[in-house]
């Protein structure tokens, strides 16, 4: 049976998108949110649209504490900090965080055409600097479409890079999201790439908004 997974901040889309997908091939999800409410509302509009999937909402905290090895982090940038403060004491010793957050700075009109600088050079590297030692970070999903996520009936076609400094944390995360049809997710290298690959999500927004469409990335060349 695999491992259960937390998904903090799976009330909003691109949690909730990989929540269904990781559910449809059988990876139990908790759900997670500061407020518990919305996470167990959530976890039952998943259990509908997924209903072979197992799904359960909480709060971030409790979703930690009842999660496997990974926890995935998927909250904006504003709420990055605070959330990975009030989780670090649930935190143990062995677990991912996985990080796919990313610091949009919003445009005239509310359009994220540009990321903020990060004192600590990504928003990943934030996330390092903010949780203990003993609990690993990678980062990865910058470039998957919440949108194309959430549509089960779409197959995927699409690569993530995935950044961290401990290769069995990066293999643990690849493994964990290469269960999810047409997803590919690849070693960037070390955290501080991180940055580039944050940078992307504005990129491929603009591209979307102009071409009214959900776009993503492969990388050719690999076997």
């Amino acid at each position: 049976m695999a491992e259960k997974v937390a998904i903090l901040g799976g009330t909003g889309a691109l949690g909730y998108g990989l929540a269904l997908r990781l559910g449809s091939v059988g990876v139990p999800v908790t759900i997670g949110s500061r407020d518990e409410a919305r996470a167990r509302a959530a976890a039952e509009r998943a259990a509908a649209s997924c209903p072979d999937g197992r799904f359960d909402g909480t709060r971030n905290e409790d979703a930690v504490a009842a999660a496997g090895t990974i926890v995935v982090l998927t909250v904006p940038f504003a709420s990055q900090a605070a959330t990975l403060r009030s989780i670090a004491p649930a935190l143990r010793e062995g677990q991912i965080v996985l990080d796919a957050t990313v610091p949009l700075a919003p445009a005239v009109g509310g359009r994220p055409t540009h990321v903020l600088g990060v004192w600590h050079g990504s928003a990943a590297q934030q996330a390092r600097a903010l949780l203990p030692a003993h609990v690993g970070v990678v980062s990865g999903l910058h470039t998957i479409s919440a949108a194309d996520l959430e549509r089960l009936d779409r197959a995927l076609d699409q690569d993530t890079l995935v950044c961290g400094d401990d290769r069995a944390q990066k293999a643990a995360v690849i493994e964990l999201l290469s269960l999810v049809p047409g997803l590919r997710a690849i070693d960037g290298g070390k955290l501080e790439a991180s940055r580039i690959a944050e940078s992307l999500t504005p990129l491929l927004i603009g591209l979307n908004i102009r071409n009214r469409t959900h776009t993503g990335i492969r990388i050719t060349g690999l076997d």
